[in-house]
Order: C-alpha cells, then sequence, then structure tokens
C-alpha cells in the first residue's frame, strides 16, 4: 500500500503534450519515459520515436527490440504512470504471441540461412568473375550478368536481416556484414537503408510519413497524392505539377521498365543522403564501401570487348534484379493506404492493413529472402526469416479472430492487384477536374482521350 501512495500518473492526454524537441515523452506499458536525449543516439534513428512521441508505444517497442533493451529503459523512466492506459484485445493477443515466440526462442534460433546465403553470394561472385574474365562469347557474359543481378539479391537480404537483428556472431562481425552484403557489393548504403527502412517500418504504407510510397513524379499509388501533398519523412513538398500527371498516367505501362532501372534510383539515394548535412552514423565507412564498389564494378564491365557488350551486361544485371523490387512493391502497392502519422494503439492492425504476403513453395524461400511473408515480417522484424513460414498460420488464425486482413496472393495474382491500382490512379490523374496546369505535351497526347 506505501509503494503505491508514493506513485504519480498522469492521463493519456497529458502524455500528448510532450512532443516537443527537448521534451518527448513515449509511454510503454504504462510507465512514461522521457526520450529527449536518447534520440540522438537512438540505433533505428530519430524518426522512428518523433512519429510516435506523446502516445503509448509498446507495441511498436516489443516489435523492434530485443529483451536486452528493456533494462535501459530504467534511465529513461520519468517516475510516472499512465492512469488510464488499457490495450485493446488485439494487442493483447498480439503481446502474449511474441512472448511465446520469445519462449520458443524463435528469436535466437537463427539456423545456417546466413551461411547458406553468404556461401551463395560467394560462389556467385566467382562465376561473374570467371564469365567475364575467362569467358569469351557473348552468351557466357549475359549469362555472368543475370547471375551478377542474383547476387545482388541475394547479398540485399543479408543487408536486410543484418539491419534487423544480429546475424553474426557479435555485433562487430555484423556491421561488417551490412557494409559488405550492402555498399560494398550492392553500392547502397546500409546508412540510407536503415534510414528508409525503419521509417517505413513505423508508417507502413502512410501517404505522407512512409518513403517507400513516394516516388513522384513516377509513381502514385492513390489519388490522394494529387494534392501535392507535403513528406513527412524528406520534409518536402511531393509536386503533383504536369510532367508527374504525364508521367503517372501512363504509370501501369512504364512500371515493369522502370523497375528494370530501379538500381539507379537507389545509387542516386545513396549519395544524396551521404553528401547531405544529415547525421549519418558511419558516414565515413558507408563512403569507403561505396567506393569499393565503384571501383570493383566499373573495372568488371571495363573487361568486356566492346561498349555494346558492355551496355548489355549492365542492362541485363539491372533487369534481373527488378525481380526484388517489383517483389517489394508487390507487398505494399496494391493494399490499404492512409493519410497521417502511424499511431501507437493500433499497431497490428496498420500492418495488416498495409502489407500483401506472397504465396509460394517452400523450396522458393531462398528466392523471396522471407519477406514474402511481409505481414509476418512487419509484425515481427527481428524474426529470423526461417522461422517466418511456422508462424504464418498462427498470424492468420489471430487476423481472422479480429476481422483483420490477411492476404496472400500468387506471384501473379499480386501483380494483377499492382497494375490494376496503378492503372486506377492512372485514370485518376488523366481526369481534367485535377487542378493541373495543362501543357502542349499533355494536350497532344490526349486529344483524342
Amino acid at each position: 500500500m506505501a509503494e503505491e501512495t508514493v506513485k504519480k500518473y498522469i492521463t493519456n492526454e497529458d502524455l500528448k503534450n510532450h512532443n516537443k524537441p527537448g521534451d518527448l515523452w513515449i509511454a510503454i506499458q504504462g510507465k512514461a519515459y522521457n526520450v529527449s536525449d536518447w534520440i540522438k543516439s537512438h540505433p533505428g534513428g530519430d524518426a522512428v520515436i518523433l512519429n510516435l512521441v506523446g502516445q503509448d508505444v509498446t507495441d511498436a517497442f516489443i516489435a523492434f527490440h530485443p529483451g536486452t533493451a528493456w533494462h535501459h529503459l530504467d534511465n529513461l523512466f520519468t517516475g510516472y504512470h499512465v492512469s488510464d492506459f488499457q490495450a485493446s484485445e488485439v494487442s493483447r493477443d498480439y503481446r502474449r504471441m511474441a512472448a511465446e515466440f520469445r519462449k520458443l526462442g524463435l528469436f535466437d534460433n537463427k539456423g545456417h540461412v546466413t551461411l547458406y546465403t553468404l556461401s551463395f553470394v560467394a560462389a556467385m561472385f566467382a562465376a561473374v568473375l570467371y564469365g567475364v574474365l575467362a569467358c569469351t562469347s557473348l552468351l557466357a557474359h549475359q549469362i555472368a550478368a543475370a547471375i551478377l543481378g542474383l547476387l545482388w539479391i541475394q547479398s540485399a537480404y543479408i543487408g536486410h536481416d543484418s539491419g534487423h537483428y544480429v546475424i553474426m556472431t557479435n555485433k562487430s562481425y555484423n556491421r561488417f556484414a551490412q557494409l559488405l552484403s550492402g555498399n560494398c557489393l550492392t553500392g547502397i548504403s546500409i546508412a540510407w537503408w536503415k534510414w528508409t527502412h525503419n521509417a517505413h517500418h513505423l508508417a507502413c504504407n502512410s501517404l505522407d510519413y512512409d518513403p517507400d510510397l513516394q516516388h513522384i513524379p513516377v509513381f502514385a499509388v492513390s489519388a490522394k497524392f494529387f494534392n501535392s501533398m507535403t513528406s513527412r519523412f524528406y520534409d518536402r513538398k511531393l509536386a503533383f505539377d504536369p510532367l508527374a500527371r504525364l508521367l503517372i498516367s501512363y504509370q501501369h505501362f512504364t512500371y515493369y521498365p522502370v523497375m528494370c532501372f530501379g538500381r539507379i534510383n537507389l545509387f542516386v539515394q545513396t549519395l544524396l543522403l551521404l553528401f547531405s548535412k544529415r547525421e549519418v552514423p558511419d558516414r565515413a565507412l558507408n563512403f569507403a564501401g561505396i567506393l569499393v564498389f565503384w571501383t570493383w564494378f566499373p573495372l568488371l564491365v571495363s573487361c568486356l570487348p566492346t561498349w555494346p557488350e558492355r551496355f548489355f551486361f549492365v542492362f541485363t544485371s539491372f533487369s534481373v534484379t527488378a525481380l526484388q523490387h517489383i517483389q517489394f512493391t508487390l507487398n505494399h502497392f496494391a493494399a490499404d493506404v492512409y493519410v497521417g502519422p502511424p499511431t501507437g494503439g493500433d499497431w497490428f492492425e496498420k500492418q495488416a492493413a498495409g502489407t500483401l504476403d506472397i504465396s509460394c513453395s517452400s523450396y522458393m524461400d531462398w528466392f523471396f529472402g522471407g519477406l514474402q511473408f511481409q505481414l509476418e515480417h512487419h509484425l515481427f522484424p527481428r524474426l529470423p526469416r526461417c522461422h517466418l513460414r511456422k508462424v504464418a498460420p498462427v498470424v492468420q488464425e489471430l487476423c481472422k479472430k479480429h476481422n483483420l486482413p490477411y492476404r496472400s496472393l500468387s506471384w501473379w495474382e499480386a501483380n494483377v492487384w499492382t497494375i490494376r491500382t496503378l492503372k486506377k490512379a492512372a485514370y485518376q490523374a488523366r481526369d481534367a477536374a485535377n487542378p493541373v496546369v495543362k501543357n502542349l505535351v499533355w494536350e497532344a497526347l490526349n486529344t483524342h482521350g
């Protein structure tokens, strides 16, 4: 009883007021924590915290953090408890499920996926070198290019996994795996990936907070983009100008061709971040890794005998990786979207609404990197991919219990859904009622409808 009398309480309304720089509070399981200083050194970046300050973040905290992270909370505790704290039935079931997975050791048992994948990547790299340096036929060079594209896909999965949890024996080796698989082998900064990917996970399919849906002027999955909304992630206006309207009007035709050159955008985004004034963790190491890539890749291409062969080698390797870019968009483009910041109270619901699974046979799990179980991955981003197939039926049952969407489509069906989504937005972009200044090019292309 004495202990109860010394407890201090605030309400959820009080908590909402602590959402300004220097006064950033969050609540986890009914206890309020001050993260104003911690946000500067938060491994997941500041965006994920800023998007949820002033509210309960228990489900998100459980999803992103290992058990050891709970010990760090004591240093951030304000001494206040949230008097009207209560979790929904969905949240309670989700937390029980996470606790059960933890008891079963699923988060710690990583299997041998990393070893197999790294060995596969090494073998493919050797095959690429042999195909380019030891063979003279055009066919051999094109096969080497295709293998290089597959290498980039598998290497990206290693970078993705290592960004969510420790896949190596310790954190130092894990960081090395990140830089090797990301920066050195693919030319894409792991710092850029963490920055955008954590925000994507937290604000899954929010049109103005999720960077993975913000592809103006090339793509738009919703007509809501036509109001030139502001990206809260990039802190800039996503202008729906005449050029955007023109490109989006035909996006269901350009979708696959654009995916073939998707890597170019990732290269550009990497450089924009590394040369920006933002605080970038391990900026020097990221630069070094990118330099390694832009040393070996051009040198490899230069070993080909003619410029046409060099062009087709690069084109083929990029086109193969389009399969991965397509997969990433299939998981989200046709799912439900919303406008506004994420909220901590409906974590499970937002993840279920914003994701699509891709059904496939188990022997294809290596190809999809586990990300065909997109909802399962979003709910448990720290769960090693070797367990995602096992937990899928449990997640599906929970969705059924609470009448939440659980969509698992074939590769073909997911493509149909995505093209249908893009086509619908394309036709809406053509609507003359949209307040966009017309130009001569637009009028010429659309004179006859």
